[in-house]
């Protein structure tokens, strides 16, 4: 089999690259259908992008690799297209773009543009055994048990990482990046849950509340979520992309209300009232009487001073807590690291010692935050790659 370009990995930057692709395009996937990954995102709805999209909010060893992408291909690109195609979405909070209806909207919109543009899908296949040719690629394509070689001009990793891999995520990419004498940066599961020892949270596992949750130099204001593992929500997930083994998090359960007036006030006009009862006026009630013990919260108002008032507030914008580890690749959204940006183009995802080959999307050093930035690194890179294949 002869083709112009291969795609391996047939997820959104995958078939996005495959819709805008030109000459004769083979995309394959191990999956018994496409766009896996988009269909269970944003709770069956797809968080496409977001409106707030810009390069701070990604991850990378090289902070400016992924700016050329994102400017090129933006998110009011992706938006324009979703219109066009009658898919009707909303904002849901922080930017985050949502389709009203079903995330298989998008899907099907990437499966039309690809059929348009004459693109062999094939399914429940593999591809091994790559090797470069003079004129271009080679590799083994499986299906069905039988096999057969595809000689391609050009070769397109798009088969994303490791993350959740019930949905049959692999390290293919970072495998064939190898062969190719290619650096990958470590990576490590990102926008996942905390653990902690011993089931420290069973007991007020389902309480949720808005925290600012700090790990390393980076906050984020959203809810938390206690589980009988540890701690979730997306406040959670996003600090899990900057932290690291053995390090605190801090949890600032009153992240926009000044706590220690709001206190002080109800001191002066119902001082018999417990603390707790108090506290749960502005904290979940089961989270006050977890804490409890912890910070000694004990007492009517009437029998706290200014400084023990204040003291209390202080741990309570400053809750210091040490995550065992986090719940892995089984759960995490993304995979934070890949392959190296030195080794790539920024402009067209090509790498710079091997003609032809190119990598695109979460194989790639580049990770964005939760909320719709991994998508739109997904649209944005298969662009760049697709519009250097019909220079």
């Amino acid at each position: 089999m002869q083709v112009d370009v291969a795609i391996i990995g047939a997820g959104a930057a995958g078939m996005m690259c495959a819709a805008h692709a030109p000459g004769r395009v083979l995309i394959v996937d191990h999956a018994k259908a496409p766009g896996e990954k988009i269909r269970i995102s944003g709770g069956g709805r797809c968080n496409f992008t977001n409106l707030h999209c810009a390069p701070h909010a990604f991850l990378s060893r090289n902070p400016h690799f992924a700016k050329s992408a994102l400017a090129r291909y933006t998110q009011w690109d992706f938006i324009d297209l979703v219109d066009r195609h009658g898919i009707a979405w909303h904002e849901k909070t922080l930017g985050q773009l949502f389709c009203d209806t079903s995330a298989k909207e998008i899907i099907a919109m990437l499966r039309r543009l690809m059929q348009q543009n004459g693109v062999d899908l094939r399914l429940r296949a593999t591809a091994s055994d790559f090797a470069k040719t003079p004129d271009g690629f080679r590799f083994t394509l499986t299906e069905d048990a039988s096999t057969r070689e595809v000689l391609a001009k050009t070769l397109v990793m798009a088969s994303g990482g490791k993350s959740i891999p019930k949905m049959g995520a692999s390290s293919l990419a970072y495998e064939v990046a190898t062969q190719f004498g290619l650096a990958v940066t470590e990576t490590r599961p990102a926008l996942v849950p905390f653990t902690f020892p011993e089931r420290r949270f069973a007991e007020i596992s389902g309480v949720a509340a808005p925290a600012r949750v700090t790990a390393g130099a980076q906050s984020f204001d959203e809810a938390l979520l206690f589980t009988h593992r540890g701690l979730s929500g997306p406040a959670v997930l996003q600090a899990s992309s900057y932290w690291r083994e053995g390090e605190e998090i801090s949890v600032n359960l009153s992240p926009t209300a000044d706590l220690l007036t709001a206190l002080k006030t109800q001191r002066a006009a119902s001082g018999r009232r417990s603390l707790t009862t108090a506290l749960a006026a502005h904290l979940p009630a089961r989270l006050v009487d977890h804490l409890a013990p912890e910070m000694q919260l004990c007492g009517n108002l009437a029998d706290q001073s200014d400084s023990r008032l204040a003291e209390i507030c202080a741990r309570l914008s400053d809750w210091r807590l040490k995550p065992g580890g986090t719940e892995g690749y089984r759960t995490a959204e993304v995979t934070l690291g890949g392959i190296d940006t030195d080794a790539l183009s920024a402009k067209t995802m090509e790498v710079k010692t091997v003609p032809g080959l190119f990598f695109i999307g979460e194989a790639v050093d580049v990770t964005g935050w939760l909320g719709g930035y991994n998508f739109q690194w997904a649209w944005s890179s298969a662009m760049a790659a697709a519009g250097a294949l019909s220079a």
